[in-house]
């Protein structure tokens, strides 16, 4: 697939767009749990830094796939203060005319505390992301003149209700990425948002919640989507098919762990660059899972540099020089 079929593939990635403030405990919170008084719980944790950073799922996925120079449409909510944040992403290659500026609320706030094991506890004030349920895909699709992809990540949960009953409705391909929202959305929801997905996106965990609360099997679930992608953490990617054997994926060598936030967006970004050029499930992860390490080394969501020299020499130390060769040629163009 050459440059200008990259360009023209036209991927909507909705979700959430936030302000995340990122602390670091110097402990355990394991060992401020005390047995028989989990229903009480009452903590405080005095924090040794705050970082503030740009953030949000859709946001940091848009950020990734500009790096790797696609065009990716954000949709979602924000508020007035979000000016200089869309620069940022307009610099970065992301398209953000789709996005609804509210005039009452301001954007989301991710508040995240990760401890000595990168173990995380957080918090999300959605703020004017709840708008987000009032966007319609057809005008952003005639926007562009097509929808190739949408991708319905974590988001105000009436919202990735409403774009996935439209991606069924008007037949675009879509990802399902519940991911952050499992937790709050129930049965009958999740398995609206899940079945009929070209992808479904989940880390281990989230893959035996969603199982649990759809009542539905891996085989079920399988039989309504397309591709169901697994992140591993360290053990790194799977990805699943129907009728078809497991590809698994390794991590890259990992220079240093610096914080795990937004590593799932950075690997999603990847695997999306992947789709878009045309390449192999198993070449998609790798480069999921090259995106992934450069976040887990800087404290930030939307901090890391991307150089593609360097990009390319790791992908290579990672995953061989044929799977490099099948690579150079999109971060080249």
């Amino acid at each position: 697939m050459n440059a200008d079929m990259n360009a023209d593939m036209n991927i909507a990635l909705t979700g959430s767009i936030a302000t995340d403030y990122l602390m670091t405990f110097p402990g355990r919170f394991s060992e401020q749990l005390v047995e028989g008084q989990l229903d009480k719980i009452s903590l405080s944790f005095l924090v040794e830094e705050l970082a503030i950073h740009r953030g949000g799922v859709a946001a940091n996925i848009a950020f990734g796939l500009g790096c790797l120079q696609l065009r990716p449409t954000l949709v979602g909510a924000v508020g007035a203060d979000f000016a200089d944040y869309g620069q940022w992403l307009q610099r970065h290659n992301v398209d953000i005319d789709s996005v609804h500026t509210s005039e009452l609320r301001h954007t989301a706030r991710f508040l995240c505390t990760t401890d000595t094991d990168n173990n995380q506890i957080a918090s999300f004030y959605p703020g004017a992301m709840s708008e987000s349920r009032e966007i319609e895909l057809r005008p952003i699709e005639q926007r562009l003149g097509s929808l190739d992809l949408v991708v319905v990540s974590p988001n105000d949960p009436e919202a990735m209700l409403r774009h996935t009953a439209e991606c069924r409705q008007r037949g675009y391909p879509f990802m399902a990425d519940p991911s952050q929202q499992l937790a709050r959305l129930d049965g009958d929801q999740i398995r609206q948002l899940v079945d009929g997905a070209t992808y479904l996106v989940t880390n281990e965990y989230e893959c035996r919640l969603l199982e649990q609360k759809t009542g539905w099997s891996g085989e079920q679930i399988l039989d309504g989507v397309g591709s169901w992608i697994t992140t591993r953490g360290a053990d790194g990617a799977t990805v699943h098919r129907k009728g078809e054997a497991d590809v698994a994926v390794k991590v890259p060598r990992v220079n240093e762990i610096a914080d795990p936030t937004g590593v799932g967006d950075a690997f999603r970004s990847g695997y999306l660059a992947g789709i878009g050029w045309q390449l192999s499930p198993e070449r998609s992860a790798q480069l999921g899972c090259m995106m992934a390490t450069l976040v887990i080394e800087t404290v930030g969501t939307q901090e890391y540099h991307f150089d593609a020299g360097t990009f390319l020499d790791r992908f290579t130390e990672a995953y061989g020089a044929d799977a490099a060769a099948e690579v150079r040629p999109q971060l080249s163009a």
